[in-house]
């Protein structure tokens, strides 16, 4: 229970971390919270497949968002934010500790991502100064739905990563 709730915080501290500081030395405390939880478990290499592939994942869906004028930054970049990128590593470490009772059945992830997906977003346009350029709700309505795909996607990956690791 407490290696959960340590996740969460260290999870929680990096997202405000990334989403207030953006591209800044507040990256530094979020890099520090994966690095802790790095170094708090023993199969770090297996974790880091999981961290690694989340991350491509997430730059990819986000950077065609971004393509598709669902999201507008302030930078000029083909990509997402390095900030953003960082998110997707946070939360990769959360699929097998804090957020493991949301893998199954599939459909609670799919609830968590509908809802979770869609208010995460909406703090981090307010806080981090990212525009929806197809309106607020619209876009939010479009990341719920993505998000009740994507997270038991990303819960699949983690069971499969795990899986391949070990045979």
């Amino acid at each position: 229970m407490l290696e959960r709730l340590a996740n969460a915080a260290l999870f929680q501290l990096g997202w405000f971390a990334c989403v207030v500081g953006g591209n800044s030395l507040w990256l530094l405390v979020a890099l520090a919270a994966l690095v802790i939880h790095l170094l708090w478990i023993s199969r770090w290499v297996d974790e880091g497949r999981l961290i690694l592939s989340v991350v491509l994942l997430g730059t990819a869906v986000d950077s065609s968002l971004r393509w598709l004028g669902v999201f507008d930054f302030t930078d000029v970049a083909p990509l997402i934010p390095l900030w953003l990128m960082l998110l997707w590593a946070l939360l990769a470490t959360t699929l097998r500790h804090c957020l493991r009772w949301s893998a199954n059945p599939w459909w609670l992830a799919s609830l968590l991502g509908a809802v979770g997906g869609p208010l995460s977003y909406y703090a981090g346009s307010q806080l981090a100064g990212v525009q929806f350029p197809y309106g607020q709700v619209p876009t939010l309505v479009g990341i719920g739905l993505l998000w009740a795909m994507l997270f038991p996607t990303l819960h699949f990956m983690a069971r499969q990563l795990a899986a391949d690791h070990h045979d």
